[in-house]
């Protein structure tokens, strides 16, 4: 897959009229590095791709909700814009969160290596998502983080594929420090949905909107980010 540069539109997708827009999600406990994926994903869509200060990468906790964009093209030739989702980990924001889980199409959800029970919450977070929209809805990928401290890792990477397998999908390991398998998760996940829509596993409607067929507009020259209040072993 590849990104449009700087997020713009391309000849190809004026040709094509229109394309999809998928809703993700990123789930996890506090301090697992969502944000952090995040930013490394979309500034990789401008070409900032060498190994980030880590000053760069760290930020404060997400409060409530924040919104970023990036457009792909998958594999068929199809445009698709991703808009993705980084929600707070911290609990007493868990209100606002979950009013966003019905309408997304895709979650990743993410763990750090290093902690052991935000390993252990990723059950729950899935069962969270599953419980308000139905099990077949979302396309779900588990992501360890922050692979890139391999001194400190308490979860394994055996155990961390069990757990997906056990859940249903599957498990990629990741360092928004390293830039190790960021573009793969996104990506994999945004061309896993792609599947899902040709076979007929997931059906656009009309009142849902993780997936929105859309007519082409004027989009941004780069990728957008709005706020709402409330050495690599991969």
């Amino acid at each position: 897959m590849t990104a449009g540069p700087g997020g713009g539109e391309t000849p190809a997708m004026e040709a094509g009229g229109c394309r999809y827009q998928f809703r993700i999600l990123l789930l996890g406990d506090a301090a697992v590095g969502k944000t952090s994926l995040l930013r490394r994903y979309v500034g990789g869509a401008l070409g900032t791709l060498a190994p980030a200060p880590e000053a760069e990468l760290q930020s404060e906790p997400t409060v409530g909700v924040e919104f970023y964009s990036r457009l792909l093209q998958l594999g068929a030739g199809r445009w698709v814009k991703l808009q993705l989702w980084d929600t707070a980990g911290q609990e007493r924001f868990r209100c606002i969160t979950r009013s966003f889980y019905r309408n997304v199409v895709g979650v990743l959800l993410v763990f750090d290596v290093t902690n052991r029970k935000s390993f252990e919450h990723i059950p729950h977070w899935h069962q969270e998502v599953v419980a308000t929209q139905g099990p077949d809805k979302a396309i779900f990928l588990l992501v360890g983080h922050k692979s890139d401290l391999q001194n400190t890792r308490c979860v394994s990477a055996q155990e961390a594929e069990e757990l997906a397998a056990s859940l249903g999908m599957a498990f990629m390991e990741t360092s928004a420090k390293n830039n190790c398998n960021v573009d793969l998760a996104f990506d994999t996940l945004a061309d896993t949905i792609q599947q899902a829509l040709q076979q007929g596993n997931i059906k656009l409607e009309e009142d849902w909107g993780g997936i929105r067929l859309i007519k082409k507009t004027q989009t941004p020259q780069h990728p957008s980010r709005q706020q709402q209040a409330g050495p690599c072993q991969c």
